[in-house]
């Protein structure tokens, strides 16, 4: 099945059913779901959680009550800024600085609380949490179609500070878990973990991506994106030093 008709069928189905929750619609983002909360504490429930210090989370409504678990459990955040668009393209949200955790974790308020990191501030990445528009039994995510998670897996692979052990989850309802086969791209990162509001589902593991794959990149893309142009820089100064 094409990844947009998938799309608009979950996005569909989420707001007829009244699953759906704040922001509206549903459609062109990664959708909040009436049972996030629970999700989250089923995740923070798993040993990949409790083993992780540092915790790299997408922006969306759905993952806040990740974020602000992550928090509360003595785990660094780190977000990227949207778009990878600053040369600091990451925002960093340290329980230990912060004061106000629920202010610090919306999307607005990360960009005011968090600080604000180079690529080589980063720490090692433990744990990555995804939001998802639909996900396969096998662990297949569909996002919202504009490539920028994926892309920031691989930005963070090709850094050095994700390999292939590094666990990567979503939560989601169980309105956005598929049977239909949907193909999958090499650039496309597995879930190793999804969890709804019910239930936990491990998928077999797949291969993750080894990095960023340049034909993939067109010249705008590269232009845009600062730490794109840095290590593409950095790959030509190693093939000729």
């Amino acid at each position: 099945m094409e990844k947009q008709a998938l799309r608009e069928r979950v996005w569909n189905d989420l707001e007829e059913s009244g699953v759906a929750r704040f922001p509206f619609p549903p459609h062109g983002r990664i959708p909040n779901f009436a049972g996030a909360s629970e999700a989250a504490d089923r995740l923070a429930a798993q040993p990949e959680w409790e083993s992780a210090t540092t915790i790299k989370a997408n922006p969306d409504a759905p993952q806040l009550p990740v974020r602000r678990r992550a928090l509360r459990d003595g785990k660094t955040v780190y977000m990227a800024v949207p778009r990878l668009r600053d040369e600091k393209c990451f925002l960093k949200l340290d329980p230990d600085e912060l004061e106000d955790y629920d202010a610090a974790t919306t999307v607005s308020g990360s960009s005011t609380h968090g600080e604000q990191l180079g690529p080589d501030e980063i720490d090692r990445v433990d744990l990555i949490v995804s939001g998802s528009v639909a996900v396969t039994k096998d662990g297949g995510r569909i996002g919202k179609g504009e490539g920028y998670s994926d892309l920031e897996y691989a930005v963070l692979r090709e850094l050095g500070l994700v390999d292939e052990t590094t666990p990567v989850a979503t939560t989601v309802h169980d309105r956005q878990l598929i049977d239909e086969a949907v193909s999958l791209a090499a650039h496309d990162v597995a879930m190793d973990l999804v969890v709804t509001p019910e239930r936990l589902v491990r998928p077999e593991g797949s291969d993750q991506p080894a990095g960023l794959d340049w034909d993939l990149l067109d010249d705008e893309r590269r232009d845009e994106i600062p730490v794109l142009r840095r290590l593409e820089e950095d790959a030509v100064d190693a093939r000729d030093p």
